[in-house]
């Protein structure tokens, strides 16, 4: 008897056939920033790394810079050294001479009846003067202070965001939907003296109280040595504050009532060297210190304006959407610094995509006449799920669609093109990392057909490569699936760990760094940590990262691929793929599916889905269990918590699931998915400390 060789962490199985093309419509390529070929020449590595002065011209620069690309200290690049700018005037005040009057925000509360918010740039100017005033004068900030933020999704936000970035002080926002503990140790890493909140916010219908996570904050960083000297709390409905959390007097302080000594005050931008810190953004990895990824000022702006004028497609008449949370990478570069660079309307939205119905995004889109539409693979299968039909009720045309976060099924793909595009809009299907600050893989919409389930070749100026364990080059259209890392610096790559450089360079350069003594950008691969594999065309399918695969009898599987197997059944919405224990094989696959509205749970679905998977990858890949659930455990960005149901497929714990935002969900799972498992006989056995480890970090991945 042989037994299947062991295959190494890059070497995930890939089954997923290639999808056709398809072209931009002639509409879109005649209006398209990026519209002649010659760009993409313009970008090649022969003119690294001066190609990126193409991306820095579209700023406004108090001083230029005497070297574009800094290497003295690798992998610590310098983007524009010498150049000088300041963010904020970047993204307001030089719009005010000629847009003044134009929108530059559009917020739009969740409950349907309240009134829209249209901030001119005129407008945000001057609220972003009177609270950076507030923070200079009131809170002592001074240029290179952190400050951090705990905000949803109001307007007050990007204003806190540029008033920072206008005195030189580093942000850091933290997710709403995050609990006060996480805040807590965001603040303590990053040294922040002040944390920014609001006392309450709309999700779901609910005014939710939000003041009471400031509290749990303040003591967590308290309890690893740090104190926070004040609290500044933004009211929901001015002058009622909703939250049961008392203000405690000489911390809290209510910032309406602090902001009326400095109305109308004006602060000027301090002009930052193009390598200062403009923000930490913090993964949320599953143990150990957070990790605040720094972002520079200049490479950061230059980078995010750039992609977002060639592949987001942005002019500035443009009525843009990105529905995304600022408590992300993406909110910041794609909703706040990328589109304000480029003198746009950026729409944000308060609360959840499908309340009061699965019609609510589409009729925003219909009424501010949205012709950008950017979101990610989790919302464009709610979306799908709630509503498959509700887009064709509405009159609204995007020109472009982007999707972000994840790779996004061939399924789900051809409705968000057929269904919401109206077969209209050009797709961006993209990817990156919260450490990458801007786009890495995508196609340029109006040069570069789309293909369903790939996101393209690397951007322009960013040279992508696969290699397998051993530092060798798996070659394009192999069907092997590898590494994917970056070759060379771009100017939105984040500057180290903040406060941790040496782990910095251990997650993403360490791997396939060929000499630890070399100045040479060649030797410092950056490794994403993504499985990819890469077409004959040269376009990319990321297969998601690297340690959330299902080793079966030596064969990993990429959960992505089973759950994009699983979505080509007519009846599924949402597909999760899981790993359970098994004394013979090691791994095997266990599928959570969630069905469309109008279909009842069924056993012959389950033979369908199980049928499916076989058909799409192989028999390898057939799941031991096939369950049919009302909905998945999901976060409040909506991402599914695989490690949640992994923990109930194998009698685990399912770790803390009070920051779920459906978290009585779990336990109607796990009755019925147990009980249902010991009903057949599958008796749990006790894991090892290492499988039980595997199984909570599962999905979970930093």
């Amino acid at each position: 008897m042989t037994t299947q060789p062991e295959l190494s962490e890059a070497q995930i199985a890939v089954h997923w056939r290639e999808e056709g093309y398809y072209p931009p419509t002639p509409k879109f390529v005649g209006q398209a920033n990026a519209s002649e070929p010659a760009i993409i020449e313009r970008f090649g590595e022969v003119n690294f790394p001066e190609c990126f002065k193409e991306y820095a011209d579209l700023l406004s620069w108090d001083s230029y810079w005497h070297t574009t690309l800094d290497t003295s200290d690798p992998p610590f690049w310098k983007w524009f050294v010498g150049g000088r700018l300041n963010a904020c005037y970047n993204c307001v005040d030089r719009h005010l001479e000629s847009s003044r009057n134009k929108a530059a925000l559009i917020w739009v509360p969740e409950p349907e009846a309240a009134p829209t918010q249209v901030i001119t740039y005129q407008e945000l100017c001057r609220r972003i003067n009177e609270f950076a005033a507030l923070l200079q004068g009131f809170c002592g900030v001074r240029t290179g202070d952190r400050v951090t933020f705990h905000l949803p999704m109001v307007p007050e936000l990007p204003v806190a965001m540029l008033a920072c970035a206008r005195l030189g002080a580093i942000h850091s926002e933290v997710f709403g939907g995050f609990s006060g503990a996480a805040c807590g140790g965001r603040i303590a890493d990053s040294g922040s003296n002040v944390l920014v909140t609001m006392d309450s916010y709309y999700r779901n219908g609910e005014l939710v109280d939000h003041k009471v996570k400031a509290d749990e904050a303040v003591e967590a960083a308290r309890a690893l040595g740090h104190e926070v000297e004040k609290v500044l709390v933004w009211r929901r409905h001015p002058g009622e504050y909703a939250s049961e959390a008392p203000m405690v007097a000489g911390r809290d302080f209510f910032v309406d009532e602090v902001l009326r000594e400095y109305r109308g005050k004006l602060v000027e931008p301090v002009s930052m060297p193009a390598e200062a810190p403009l923000f930490l953004m913090y993964t949320s990895g599953t143990t150990g210190r957070p990790k605040g990824c720094q972002h520079s000022t200049g490479g950061y702006l230059a980078y995010v304006a750039g992609t977002s004028k060639y592949y987001q497609d942005i002019h500035p008449e443009d009525t843009y959407w990105c529905a995304a949370d600022i408590g992300w990478i993406t909110g910041h570069s794609y909703i706040v610094y990328g589109p304000l660079a480029l003198g746009t309307t950026s729409v944000m939205y308060e609360g959840v995509p499908t309340y009061p119905d699965a019609g609510r995004v589409w009729r925003i889109a219909e009424r501010l006449g949205v012709n950008i539409f950017h979101t990610a693979p989790t919302t464009i299968r709610m979306l799908r799920k709630l509503g498959p039909d509700e887009p064709s009720k509405y009159g609204y045309h995007f020109k472009h669609m982007t999707t972000v976060g994840e790779p996004i099924e061939p399924e789900v793909w051809r409705w968000y093109y057929d269904v919401v595009g109206k077969g209209e809009a050009a797709i961006v299907d993209t990817w990156w990392q919260t450490e990458t600050g801007g786009f890495l893989g995508s196609t340029l919409p109006a040069l570069q057909p789309m293909k369903p389930g790939s996101c393209g070749p690397g951007v322009l100026g960013v040279y992508p490569v696969i290699y397998d364990e051993d530092g060798a080059v798996i070659e394009a259209g192999s069907e092997r699936a590898g590494n994917i890392c970056i070759r060379n610096p771009w100017p939105g790559i984040f500057q180290t760990i903040w406060g941790q450089p040496e782990r910095f360079v251990q997650i993403y350069y360490a791997k396939y760094c060929r000499d630890r003594r070399s100045r040479d950008w060649r030797d410092w691969p950056y490794f994403a940590g993504d499985g990819a594999v890469q077409a004959a065309d040269g376009y990319f399918r990321i297969l998601g990262r690297v340690d959330d695969v299902i080793n079966v009898a030596g064969h990993r599987l990429g959960t992505k691929e089973l759950e994009s197997a699983a979505l080509t059944v007519s009846e599924v919405a949402e597909a999760a793929a899981v790993p359970v224990m098994d004394d013979v094989r090691g791994r095997a696959v266990e599928m959570y599916v969630a069905l469309k509205p109008g279909f009842a749970p069924d056993v012959s679905l389950e033979d369908k889905v199980s049928a499916a998977i076989v058909h799409e990858i192989g028999k390898i890949a057939r799941p031991k269990n096939v369950w049919l659930v009302a909905d998945m455990p999901k976060t409040r960005s909506g991402k599914i918590m695989r490690r949640v149901i992994a923990g109930i497929s194998n009698f685990t714990d399912v770790g803390d699931v009070s920051t779920l935002a459906n978290p009585e969900i779990v336990d109607d799972i796990r009755h019925r998915v147990q009980s249902e498992k010991l009903n057949r006989g599958e008796v749990p056995r006790e894991l090892t400390p290492e499988e039980a480890a595997e199984v909570k970090a599962f999905g979970h991945s930093e």
